[in-house]
């Protein structure tokens, strides 16, 4: 009698993972015909039946198993009162930084690290000036900052300009820190991640700068000083 259970069990599995597979290629299908310039990463069950989570970039999206219909926001358990979907996003946010690599930013780094963030920072907006003013007092506190690059006025405009050059610079640090001063830059162009880090900026939904990733993949919207960044920081590694 166990044996045909375990006979069953296993025939019932392979039947659900046969069709959770062609759902996912239903679905990779449908987006590559409607989305061509999207690179779908994974295609997995979400936690409501017949719903896939599809995750794009830094962003997760919810779709019909046929690939019909797609679903942007996030996956609530009410009864848990958990934002499951966010508590995913950190993950992709955290991974794709990493994708991204060190070597396409720009890092401002103390002698003793204790904490990492990201920060999105546009050179031309007022509150990522005062964040840099203060750059000597997140080392203090032992928190490096890597920078990327989101000029809100978009490709083209003056502060993303100001953006290339700065990475074109023989000295990025001098150069972002003069910029963010309001001097005048020398115009240069090279190969640069501008781009790229606009497009994780577009992953993320990034409203508006400063924008602080933690290591952790979360978000701490806006300019936070020194101290009050590593409390929040503090609050993350060692919640009570």
């Amino acid at each position: 009698m166990k044996k045909i259970i375990m006979s069953a069990a296993l025939s019932l599995l392979g039947l659900t993972l046969s069709v959770v597979h062609a759902d996912e290629n239903a679905i990779r299908q449908a987006l590559a015909k409607s989305m061509p310039s999207v690179t779908v990463e994974s295609v997995k069950p979400s936690e409501i039946s017949g719903l896939f989570e599809v995750t794009v970039g830094g962003n997760i999206f919810y779709v019909s198993g046929d690939g019909k219909y797609l679903i942007q926001g996030h996956l609530v358990d009410v009864a848990a009162r958990t934002d499951l979907t966010e508590e995913k996003l950190s993950g992709t946010r955290k991974q794709a930084i990493e994708k991204l690599g060190l070597d396409k930013m720009i890092v401002f780094k103390p002698k003793i690290s204790k904490y990492t963030v990201s920060v999105f920072t546009d050179i031309d907006c007022g509150y990522c000036r005062k964040l840099h003013s203060e750059i000597d007092q997140y080392m203090a506190e032992g928190i490096t900052i890597q920078y990327l690059f989101f000029p809100r006025a978009g490709k083209g405009s003056d502060s993303y300009s100001k953006a290339v050059s700065v990475w074109c610079a023989a000295d990025r640090k001098a150069a972002l820190t003069a910029a963010k001063k309001g001097d005048k830059l020398e115009a240069k162009t090279c190969d640069n991640p501008v781009d790229q880090h606009m497009q994780l900026a577009e992953d993320f939904e990034v409203k508006g700068t400063p924008m602080i990733v933690t290591e952790k993949g979360n978000i701490f919207p806006g300019y936070l000083p020194a101290k009050q960044l590593i409390e929040a920081l503090e609050d993350e590694r060692n919640p009570k």
